[in-house]
């Protein structure tokens, strides 16, 4: 049976890489293994009984890659305008990054989380697992952090988790970097 003959479920989360990867006939469900499905598309961390394409959203190059190779597993073509628009953020990131990399670089973040780690990384800043300049965390983990919180001020900076920020990965992905961008690069 060949994938575009089979029957594909996604989660909410992932839902628009499968849009912007061109697949036009899945099903949105947030357990896919209730699904009546051959295969299931979701994020690297979702475990899953049936097989599955695990993919990385943090990232505009990690949204980029996962729309390619959503695209090549199901044999479909990307929606051009859509992907142009990602690959011309993704660059603008890049460049930015580029041009701030030594100031970026000097700003030490303590980061309480894999995939804010990786943003952060993502935008050259050195992630340090203690003598922070700042403290980057999730929503999800307000109530733990506390005293870590009182003691770090204005220097804590809150970032929407998954159930907190847009589905639409890209727009997920633009606020976490603009929240970054604008309390961490306009600091030091």
């Amino acid at each position: 049976m060949g994938f575009c003959l089979m029957k594909v479920v996604t989660t909410p989360m992932c839902q628009e890489i499968l849009r912007l990867a061109g697949v036009q006939d899945f099903e949105v469900t947030k357990h896919p293994d209730s699904a009546d499905a051959d295969i299931a598309v979701v994020l690297s961390e979702t475990d899953t009984k049936m097989e599955s394409v695990k993919i990385k959203l943090n990232t505009f190059s990690q949204i980029t890659n996962s729309i390619k190779r959503v695209s090549n597993i199901f044999g479909t073509e990307p929606l051009i305008g859509d992907i142009s628009e990602l690959e011309f953020k993704e660059d603008a990131s890049a460049d930015h990054a580029v041009k701030n990399e030594e100031l970026n670089r000097k700003i030490k973040v303590k980061v309480h989380s894999n995939f804010l780690r990786e943003v952060v990384e993502d935008m050259g800043f050195s992630v340090v697992p203690d003598h922070e300049d700042y403290l980057v965390y999730p929503d999800y983990m307000r109530d733990e952090l506390v005293d870590e919180l009182s003691t770090m001020g204005d220097r804590a900076v809150e970032i929407p988790s998954h159930k907190s920020a847009p589905l639409n990965p890209v727009e997920r992905a633009k606020l976490r970097y603009n929240i970054l961008e604008k309390r961490l690069c306009m600091k030091l």
